[in-house]
């Protein structure tokens, strides 16, 4: 299980199992937070403890996520999606730069176009490792 938690402590997630590849995304919010995500399902393998605030796009008149982040110290937690998928579940993702450098270095980045083809971009063959140290 991999944990996450903020600057204060105050918030937090776990993760059960193998994360997989990480997602840096270069959408206007996560290029911005600097976020590297981790998938899954709520109330499945992702879980969240504490008092979390919520962001959802004020561009995008019905936008299909929030962002959950630290009321405190205003760290991003994770992502949440706005409606349920088709199997009625709730995707999420876990900000992995909030867990234990060590723990989570040598996972493999894949690069996301969330800005403009939403698909997936040509590996760099990059770990969190080459972001961090």
């Amino acid at each position: 299980m991999l944990t996450g938690s903020c600057h204060c402590g105050k918030a937090s997630w776990t993760l059960e199992g193998d994360p997989g590849s990480i997602t840096a995304c270069n959408c206007t919010l996560c290029r911005r937070y600097g976020t590297l995500w981790a998938y899954d399902y709520e109330g499945e393998r992702i879980a969240l403890t504490g008092e979390t605030a919520s962001y959802s796009r004020a561009d995008r008149d019905e936008p299909s996520l929030e962002i959950l982040f630290c009321p405190s110290c205003a760290c991003v937690l994770s992502w949440r999606g706005l409606r349920l998928g088709r199997d009625g579940r709730r995707r999420m993702a876990v900000n992995m730069r909030l867990a234990p450098p060590d723990l989570v270095q040598d996972l493999p980045i894949d690069h996301f176009d969330g800005l403009d083809t939403f698909e997936d971009l040509p590996s760099k063959e990059r770990c969190v490792r080459d972001l961090w140290f």
